[in-house]
């Protein structure tokens, strides 16, 4: 367990509201769920996951929950405009009908003014995610160039010390072979 705390961060520690740090949490366990086991035990524990895999489920879950929540807001504001029209066309003969569609239209902006408070929530949380998942992929990118330049410094000398004995073996196979 302390290496999954290692690559953690606390989710309090992301500059989020309450709100949106408890959608973290549930998008996080929802993103991750079929995927690995650390990510979901990390939310449990308020935590987010660092690891590129991870910061990459939750990042498209994120994106394809704003494309939900877009196409919802698409829709609401088409039944709006419906509403609106179908309102002021029988306004004047419908009074009854008319505070049910005025009800509908209240109801339906309520929903969209909570579909784009979420919308931006989870576009900022989305944010964070992102700017971690670079610094993550930044910090793999370096170690392996790290430890790729160092295998490099290795076996060139290694190559170095190898490449004498080398020569004396080719010389001696090669006067063998005219020997024979």
């Amino acid at each position: 367990m302390p290496s999954t705390e290692a690559n953690t961060v606390p989710d309090a520690q992301l500059g989020l509201t309450e709100d949106e740090i408890q959608l973290l949490r549930y998008h996080q366990t929802q993103a991750n769920s079929s995927s690995s086991r650390a990510a979901s035990r990390a939310s449990s524990q308020g935590r987010l996951l660092l690891d590129s895999s991870s910061l990459a489920a939750l990042s498209r879950h994120l994106d394809r929950l704003m494309v939900q929540i877009q196409q919802r807001i698409e829709y609401l504001s088409e039944q709006s405009s419906m509403v609106t029209m179908q309102q002021y066309d029988h306004a004047g003969n419908l009074i009854d009908t008319a505070d049910s569609e005025i009800a509908r239209f209240h109801e339906i902006m309520r929903q969209l003014d909570e579909l784009e408070l979420d919308f931006d929530r989870i576009r900022h949380i989305r944010d964070i995610v992102r700017g971690y998942r670079q610094r993550v992929e930044e910090l793999d990118r370096e170690l392996e160039h790290s430890t790729s330049s160092r295998r490099d410094r290795e076996g060139h000398s290694s190559h170095r010390h190898g490449h004498g004995h080398s020569h004396r073996h080719e010389g001696s196979s090669s006067t063998r072979r005219h020997r024979h």
